[in-house]
């Protein structure tokens, strides 16, 4: 029992903890639910076969297709107005701190692109790159110099990680006011609870949602699915559409019949990292869809040796779906554009 008092006291402090697999087998003996960390089984989407089904409505729907970019680039455009305003009011600028571990190709990219678009509308960046094979005190000690830094008021750590760190343990360690990419348990469990408010929302389901928005797309009493659940984009994108008063269902891996699922939604969020995983027999005819999946397939004919295309069958949507989000050009730019306006918001915060 003191051992038990002691790490609940150390959580009201604030203070990461961690507990043994002797200390929750002591905490659940009574119960026979297990730890829910034992629940997190491996998210292993195998792809559908089967050919499609047709589907039977009235006339082709007329699909418009949100551009995510465009819509980006009139935020991005605002942002440089304040961080110029910032710049001249108070005589600083937005401070971004990224993390790169490893050599993952992918994560380059991305980091290059967020790099680009801090430079683009005047924000500060730093970039602190360390090898794949580097130990978690390497990254806590970048982390803990970029806390103090008050010129830094964004921090965020490239995922994924090398499977030799600990995400969370990693993640936890960047301060609460400067977890920009929202992936703070306290940021998380703000957006979780009805009444209040996270310092910072993840930026892929904030950008989603500012897309469904501006597209006039309504939310409140609307059916929502989101295909997904991982802790960037799938939970996140859930809590937050309830927190727009929709009703919210998940499909996983683990779901039967998805197809039927996805068929009964006016908003369809998909997020597995799957190609082509929604086919157009899932859609209801006039659903809205917003494409987050970015995944790369090989094609010759393209300069780079292949393309990118999302979770869903973009050519078979079109004429089902009212509204759809293309890959590229989609959900992707709006991600940076949130990043770039939690930079911001942090920054205001630090100079009221």
């Amino acid at each position: 029992m003191l051992l038990i008092a002691r790490k609940a006291l150390a959580l009201a402090h604030n203070k990461t903890i961690r507990l043994t697999t002797r200390e929750v087998h002591c905490l659940s003996s009574i119960l026979l639910s297990p730890p829910l960390v034992s629940l997190d089984l491996p998210e292993n989407w195998v792809p559908y076969s089967h050919p499609p089904s047709s589907i039977a409505f009235e006339g082709e729907q007329k699909t418009v297709v949100i551009d995510g970019k465009a819509i980006a680039e009139e935020i991005r455009t605002k942002i440089v107005s304040e961080v110029w305003k910032m710049k001249n009011d108070v005589g600083k600028v937005p401070g971004l701190a990224v993390v790169l571990v490893g050599e993952q190709r992918d994560s380059q990219t991305y980091v290059r692109n967020k790099i680009k678009a801090c430079e683009e509308t005047g924000i500060k960046s730093v970039l602190a790159e360390l090898p794949e094979d580097c130990t978690e005190g390497d990254i806590i000690s970048v982390l803990k110099k970029f806390n103090e830094d008050t010129s830094i008021h964004g921090v965020l750590v490239q995922l994924p990680l090398p499977q030799h760190l600990d995400e969370a343990k990693i993640l936890n360690m960047v301060r609460l006011e400067k977890d920009v990419d929202g992936f703070h348990p306290l940021n998380m469990g703000n957006l979780a609870m009805r009444g209040r408010e996270p310092l910072f929302v993840s930026c892929t389901p904030k950008g989603c949602v500012e897309l469904l928005i501006r597209a006039g797309v309504e939310l409140a009493g609307k059916n929502a699915v989101v295909i997904g659940r991982s802790n960037i984009v799938g939970l996140p994108m859930s809590l937050l559409l309830q927190r727009y008063d929709a009703t919210v269902s998940t499909v996983h891996a683990f779901s039967k019949d998805p197809e039927h699922i996805t068929r009964e939604a006016d908003i369809v969020v998909a997020a597995a990292g799957v190609p082509n995983l929604v086919r157009g027999s899932w859609l209801k005819p006039g659903a809205v869809v917003i494409d987050v999946g970015t995944c790369p397939v090989e094609d010759s004919s393209c300069e780079q040796g292949y393309r990118l295309v999302g979770d869903v069958c973009y050519e078979e949507a079109l004429g089902v779906a009212s509204a759809i989000t293309p890959v590229p050009g989609g959900v992707g730019p709006m991600t940076i554009a949130m990043l770039l306006c939690n930079t911001l918001d942090a920054a205001k915060r630090t100079s009221l």
